[in-house]
């Protein structure tokens, strides 16, 4: 299939290529508890993003495939790097009931050239699970397949690379790693391809549609920064008290920048679709230095990271190496806090920021507001199940307790707590202001944190503790 074709089928490809171009808490009675192995049923009713219960978990399959099955497979993926897409493969699949081969049918979606092959793989899906889809959610066969967690079919890691090698053959030293940590279920397309550009100096833009990183972006003094609105939104960061403000509407263009501060080398990824920017130290790898790209993909609605000059892959929300020569080493990467705030409040508490430079150092011109509300109805790509504690899309700030226990503090509700003049602590977390954003500190001595939406931080950090005012 060509990749004009392919990338025209994804919203967010069209969107993502026109910007290439452009302590008085207590804990809730219950934490979610701890993602069960695949395949094994869950203890609890599992809620969708509209805190639906989610229909029963099919019926799961062991061995191998059958060989009418596994030769389905490779006529469907055959056809398709012929600009095809025939139903006859998708029938006989969807009659195995081998539940464990729609992970291969979802993976297939991106690949639908018309109405007729979508409503073909929605009926090939519902015949294998056993269970109807509602006519009005796009990703609810992926929500479906997180939430029920089911296995996946033998081989899976090389049927995938198969097909997702016809969108992007780039990515072929993810899929080749045998032994990576990489749970090849959760990952999708997410509509645009890698940048693998050795300089993003001058932020050029990627040819076929890449979300283009920035590295070592023009500053300048905050008293050069008026041009940015005082009550638009930056990503504060601090090192060695050395500030930077990175203004969120560059931020969603680039969504990766990678910077020295302090005397440090940072690198800072920005998911946009978990509202989640990260602050990474990349001078501490033995003989490496990591340089952060965007793969074009997506695990589980997260942005799906990698080193450039390893072509090691990163779990974006943790900054664990999960493929290649740096998981191998067992690198992870530190964090240093980032803060959520207005550029007003920011520069009044920092008046020696910089703040990056308003044409990013390359004659660029950026809009105020990239994305227009992509996000305004809720996640567009799949979730699973999610913690019905908090809505989806509510705010909260995250942080890694000293024992190692996750800890969440919604950003709103702490903030009111703080400016009442309460004290915002829970599992020997503190919570502080710092400008119109949020700190979080063991003792004296500050955690990293940072903000995200809360399906994103809960999913991602499962059994979280949760602070709640008033409690």
């Amino acid at each position: 299939m060509t990749i004009p074709a392919l990338c025209l089928r994804l919203r967010r490809c069209l969107v993502a290529a026109a910007l290439a171009a452009a302590g008085a808490g207590a804990v809730l009675a219950a934490t979610e508890p701890a993602r069960a192995p695949p395949g094994a049923a869950s203890k609890v009713p599992l809620k969708d993003k509209a805190r639906q219960d989610f229909p029963p978990a099919p019926a799961v399959s062991t061995g191998a495939l059958a060989p009418p099955v596994l030769k389905a497979v490779a006529q469907m993926t055959a056809a398709l790097s012929k600009d095809q897409f025939p139903t006859a493969p998708l029938a006989l699949i969807a009659q195995s009931k081998d539940a464990r081969l729609a992970w291969y049918l979802h993976d297939l979606l991106p690949f639908a050239p018309d109405r007729d092959a979508a409503l073909a793989l929605r009926a090939a899906f519902e015949v294998l699970t056993g269970a109807a889809l509602p006519r009005d959610s796009p990703s609810v066969m992926g929500d479906r397949l997180l939430a029920w967690n089911l296995p996946a079919p033998p081989g899976y890691r090389e049927i995938k690379r198969d097909l997702f090698l016809l969108i992007e053959p780039r990515w072929k030293p993810f899929f080749d790693d045998e032994r990576s940590a990489i749970d090849w279920r959760w990952i999708g397309w997410g509509g645009v391809f890698i940048d693998d550009r050795p300089n993003a100096t001058h932020g050029a833009i990627c040819p076929r549609g890449c979300i283009p990183a920035l590295d070592q972006p023009k500053t300048t003094p905050a008293a050069q920064g008026d041009w940015y609105p005082g009550d638009a939104i930056v990503f504060g960061v601090v090192v060695n008290g050395q500030a930077r403000a990175y203004p969120k509407n560059m931020m969603e263009v680039h969504e990766m920048v990678n910077d020295t501060l302090g005397g440090r080398r940072i690198g800072m990824p920005y998911c946009t679709l978990c509202l989640s920017v990260q602050a990474y130290f990349t001078d501490q790898v033995p003989g490496q230095r990591p340089l952060l790209r965007t793969s074009g993909l997506l695990s589980r609605s997260n942005k799906f990271m990698y080193d450039l000059s390893t072509f090691s892959a990163f779990d974006t929300f943790t900054g664990k190496a999960i493929s290649g020569p740096l998981h191998k080493a067992g690198v992870v990467l530190p964090q240093t806090t980032v803060v959520i705030s207005t550029w007003a409040a920011w520069r009044q508490a920092y008046p020696q920021t910089t703040i990056l430079a308003e044409d990013g150092g390359m004659g660029r011109r950026y809009p105020l507001d990239p994305l227009r509300g992509r996000d305004a109805k809720g996640p567009i790509f799949p979730v699973g199940d999610v913690d019905p504690r908090l809505g989806v899309h509510d705010v909260v700030l995250g942080v890694m307790a000293s024992d190692g226990k996750a800890i969440a503090f919604p950003r709103a509700a702490a903030q009111l707590a703080l400016k009442a003049g309460e004290k915002v602590g829970l599992g020997g977390v503190t919570v502080r202001a710092d400008a119109d954003g949020l700190r979080a500190y063991a003792g004296d001595a500050e955690l990293p944190s940072h903000q995200a939406f809360w399906f994103a931080w809960s999913q991602f950090r499962a059994g979280t503790l949760l602070w709640e005012r008033g409690r």
